[in-house]
């Protein structure tokens, strides 16, 4: 049996002195939909954060596609297939969505790749492509999540990485927007997401994991963890 794509196990560490992951372990399989959700300072975003190579660790190794990829920094991954999208600050304001989605063809040199994943990601999110001019400060917020997403797609990641990607939206630009990462993950790239909107995300996920202070308190596919008792009642209002 191969290895998952993204295997990050018995990941120990924090901030100074101050661990905030004790041995959590996070897998992501080739297309697949891996949900990380739990109450607030349950170290979420920490995982990720540690994942991407923005947190030391104390103890744990992360691997991608079998390689072990703790020496490298985040712009290092970025390189080795990873995209990450954090939950805010995420799309620079004064410039415009063409703009922003160019950036992220910053490891690139094949000129007519990125004009290929261009029309990808404007073909993604269409609205985008009507407003491709317009300085990205003056979009909704769901747009700007789109722009964000958009641009991390446009380093052609095998992993793509999203912290709350429907933070502050409304539910009708929420659901658009897990129908879009659904499309993402059905076109082979896998996505790891931490998603405050639990029930929502564990409806589209193919594992979820449960964290409650950084550590792995409950792990199975969306569907048995939306049918678990306890999961429900601790976790998900009943």
């Amino acid at each position: 049996m191969s290895a998952p794509y993204l295997a990050a196990t018995g990941m120990t560490g924090g901030y100074g002195k101050a661990d905030i992951l004790h041995d959590c372990t996070l897998t992501v399989e080739r297309g697949q939909i891996a949900v990380i959700v739990g109450p607030n300072g349950a170290g979420k975003s920490t995982a990720m954060k540690a994942v991407f190579g923005m947190l030391p660790l104390r103890e744990g190794r992360v691997t991608l596609d079998g390689e072990d990829i703790g020496a490298l920094s985040p712009q290092e991954r970025v390189r080795r297939g990873m995209g990450f999208v954090p939950q805010t600050h995420n799309v620079f304001p004064s410039m415009t969505v063409a703009e922003n989605l160019e950036m992220g063809a910053f490891i690139r040199d094949d000129d007519d790749g990125i004009a290929r994943t261009m029309d990808q990601v404007l073909t993604l999110f269409p609205v985008l492509a009507d407003k491709r001019r317009q300085p990205a400060g003056e979009l909704s917020g769901g747009q700007r999540q789109q722009v964000a997403v958009g641009r991390a797609l446009m380093t052609k990641p095998q992993l793509l990485m999203l912290d709350e990607p429907t933070a502050g939206v409304s539910p009708i630009v929420m659901d658009e927007l897990f129908d879009r990462i659904i499309e993402i993950a059905r076109s082979g790239i896998s996505i790891l997401m931490v998603e405050q909107n639990a029930r929502q995300a564990l409806e589209i996920a193919d594992i979820g994991y449960v964290l409650v202070q950084g550590a792995n308190r409950y792990t199975g596919t969306g569907a048995e963890l939306l049918a678990d008792s306890e999961v429900r009642r601790t976790f998900l209002g009943g």
